[in-house]
């Protein structure tokens, strides 16, 4: 809930003077420091790590502190040089200290609030802590970029080790291995490759190896026969099983489907749906929402029908294994599965970091973590947890998913943005993410930018200009994640280019000030 200080109000303080901003300050800070220590005080239970301590602190304090609209009192500060709040994240209280300081000099104040200068170390401490849990995380950065490089390895890296030696040569400092795909003798031909490599070049790289998780998707499709791609308008039947066939394939061989069908792997969420109820299909590609909550085909059980809100104009080819999202939905699925448990005694003793996907509330945390400490008996440390934020819940529970991750162990967050996207609106994407940047900063966490970064340069060999600029921004993450494509070792070139120039000019939300050698 967005509060605003009163007294005098935030609004009226564009013209204020130095004596009724440092009035203002005063009391922000008070509440902030009240309320920060409440919430904290509810989050100490659950820290075993005195690492973390202050960073938690300092998230709780920053979650007090925007509550509150402070857009004008930024303003406000602007003429007297003390417009700083807009960086506060890593350091709320130093930061609030400093400004209230510098006011009272400005007021020659001698108030019983009087505040102390921060000593400069306390300045700068969050950006330690961050480089240390970043440290933690990823081992030491490249030595001319901040930022950490990831590649997700396909299943060509088992078997070719030059791919993985060349990639490593280029700058990747971790290596992705995603658990839905290949075999563990795949998996292990990769970490034998990367080991390999970072014997004979002397650089470490990092293994994060990524659960599947619970896999919500279309099952086998049925086409009527006079079509082969779904258009706006159209309706598909959505069933709890579609039996399997070779009919699915081939439209010829089923005239009698008068309709789109298809399956969901989950079945049990169809009973969570209601009329109106949107579902998006392959990434977003296709949207739909319920018309019916019990149709029935023929003989079998009733299921739903979709009708197609939104697609290309040249329609889109409904095919099966393709991911399903219901944004408007609370889905109460265990986020490890009988296959990632199974997956899980593997990853556990190869894996430096472990990829949590479908991750939603701080019990899903406790669970891994839980499973994760059978496993790690004769390790000295669990591999370190990375929570791929990709549903509006996690969002909204993101200090707390924080909180109980890295008060325990190393821990780092990932944007998900494919899944993210589709699931809060695409119009979101950028406003949550700056926020999730903000969030993980205040709590020293490192973020990994992921999801189609340089994608079509890595699937066809030439990046667009978005693509570029999104790189550009990537540069406030602590690390950025490239997918698999023929032309992966050309994306780490440019992007080790592309981060290496933007932090001359740019340190998260801060301008570097380089001086500017073009005019």
């Amino acid at each position: 809930m967005v509060s605003q200080i009163s007294k005098p109000s935030i609004e009226s303080l564009h013209l204020s003077s130095p004596q009724e901003l440092l009035s203002t300050l005063q009391q922000l800070r008070q509440t902030v420091e009240s309320e920060g220590k409440a919430t904290f005080d509810e989050w100490n239970p659950h820290i075993q790590r005195t690492a973390f301590i202050d960073s938690a602190l300092n998230l709780a304090e920053y979650l007090a502190l925007r509550r509150h609209d402070l857009r004008s009192l930024q303003a406000a500060l602007m003429p007297w040089g003390l417009s700083s709040l807009g960086r506060i994240e890593g350091r709320v209280m130093p930061n609030l200290d400093a400004v209230i300081a510098t006011l009272e000099v400005i007021c020659g104040s001698q108030s019983d609030r009087h505040c102390q200068r921060p000593p400069v170390e306390f300045f700068f401490e969050g950006d330690r802590f961050l480089q240390q849990h970043t440290e933690e995380l990823f081992g030491e950065s490249s030595p001319h970029r901040r930022v950490r490089i990831m590649v997700t390895l396909d299943t060509e890296a088992a078997t070719n080790y030059e791919l993985v030696r060349g990639f490593i040569q280029r700058g990747a400092n971790c290596m992705r291995i995603n658990c839905a795909h290949d075999t563990p003798e795949i998996w292990q031909g990769a970490i034998d490759n990367i080991r390999r490599a970072e014997r004979e070049t002397g650089t470490p790289c990092k293994i994060m190896m990524d659960l599947g998780g619970p896999k919500i998707r279309t099952g086998a499709v049925f086409m009527p026969h006079h079509k082969k791609r779904v258009f706006k308008g159209d309706r598909i039947v959505l069933s709890r099983q579609v039996p399997e066939s070779d009919s699915a394939a081939d439209p010829a061989k089923s005239p009698h489907v008068k309709q789109f069908q298809t399956s969901c792997t989950i079945p049990s969420i169809l009973d969570l749906l209601a009329v109106d109820t949107p579902v998006y299909i392959d990434d977003g590609k296709i949207w739909t929402q319920v018309v019916d909550t019990q149709y029935h085909i023929a003989h079998e059980q009733p299921g739903l029908l979709l009708e197609v809100t939104n697609t290309s104009p040249k329609g889109v080819k409904l095919k099966p294994e393709k991911g399903m999202n219901f944004p408007d939905t609370v889905l109460d699925l265990s986020p490890l599965t009988e296959q990632d448990l199974t997956d899980l005694d593997f990853v556990a003793a190869h894996a430096d970091i472990v990829g949590y996907s479908f991750v939603q509330r701080p019990a899903d945390i406790e669970l891994l973590q839980q499973e994760l400490a059978k496993r790690c008996e004769h390790r000295l440390s669990p591999p370190a947890i990375v929570a791929k934020i990709e549903t509006a819940i996690a969002v909204s529970n993101l200090p707390e998913l924080i909180v109980y991750a890295a008060g325990k162990g190393s821990f780092g967050v990932m944007i998900a943005r494919g899944d993210l996207a589709v699931q809060i609106g695409y119009q979101r994407l950028t406003e949550i993410q700056e926020e999730m940047l903000w969030i993980c900063e205040a709590a020293h966490i490192p973020v990994i930018w992921a999801t189609q970064v340089l994608e079509n340069l890595v699937k066809d060999g030439i990046p667009s200009r978005g693509e570029m600029s999104d790189v550009a921004m990537s540069e406030r993450a602590e690390c950025v994640m490239l997918n698999k494509g023929p032309f992966i070792a050309e994306a780490i070139d440019i992007l080790d280019d592309v981060l290496t120039r933007m932090e001359a000019h740019q340190l998260k939300k801060t301008p570097q000030l380089r001086a500017l050698h073009s005019w």
